[in-house]
């Protein structure tokens, strides 16, 4: 650990995560960050060496600095059973002399001999169908295109009854028209009041009409 406590190196993601294909490499590419001020070496392990390959493998981190590590899956020839992976990386990291460049380290930089500190970082595998990726998405499309249906069918209906309220409206207007002509051919006091309560009647249609039309939503 340093000073502070924390470990010499940080390693994101935190697992290693490769789309699995048949006869088909796949890579996961992580990222190795130096917590301290000391030049860092680190040096990457796996229980199965044959499987991947990994670049760099070992390498010298300055002080703050950061490096990437590209670990390549080997095409397979059959799926892991359940698609579960028990193959595992560990990560060693030591603090080495200034300016040590990865060509100068010994064999023995990360042994633990003699009271060195070496730390570890375990890296599990995780194998991902990449038919899981395309499902979730014909999924995800499929169930846009039942709400745009559903929404362009709710937007359709309420243009229909915004348009019929339209029409209503235009004939109530023209049917006051008429009436307002006919009052004024007549002097009856009966029919004057019988208009004012008709006319009363359509202007309350009217007006509910009016707001029908004005709180649907106007064509595109």
């Amino acid at each position: 650990m340093t000073a502070g406590g924390h470990p010499l190196i940080s390693v994101h993601p935190d697992e290693l995560k490769f789309n699995f294909e048949l006869e088909k490499q796949s890579y996961c590419d992580l990222k190795v960050v130096n917590n301290t001020e000391h030049h860092v070496a680190f040096k990457v392990k796996t229980t199965s060496p044959k499987k991947y390959f990994v670049r760099p493998n070992t390498n010298v981190i300055q002080p703050w600095d950061a490096c990437f590590i590209r670990v390549t899956l080997q095409a397979q020839q059959e799926y892991p059973p359940d698609m579960q992976c028990k193959d595992k990386f560990l990560l060693q990291s030591t603090i080495v002399p200034p300016n040590s460049d990865v060509d100068d380290l010994s064999p023995d930089t990360f042994n633990k001999d003699g009271g060195k500190t070496v730390e570890e970082c375990k890296l599990r595998v995780v194998y991902v169908s990449p038919n899981t990726g395309q499902d979730n998405l014909e999924d995800n499309t499929l169930k846009s295109s039942r709400q745009s249906f559903d929404d362009s069918t709710s937007v359709q209906q309420l243009k229909d009854e915004r348009d019929a309220a339209v029409r209503q409206t235009q004939l109530l207007r023209q049917e006051l028209d008429m009436l307002r002509r006919r009052r004024h051919r007549k002097s009856d006091p009966g029919f004057s009041l019988k208009f004012a309560l008709l006319v009363a009647l359509i202007g309350i249609m009217v007006g509910f009409l009016l707001n029908l039309s004005l709180s649907s939503p106007s064509a595109e």
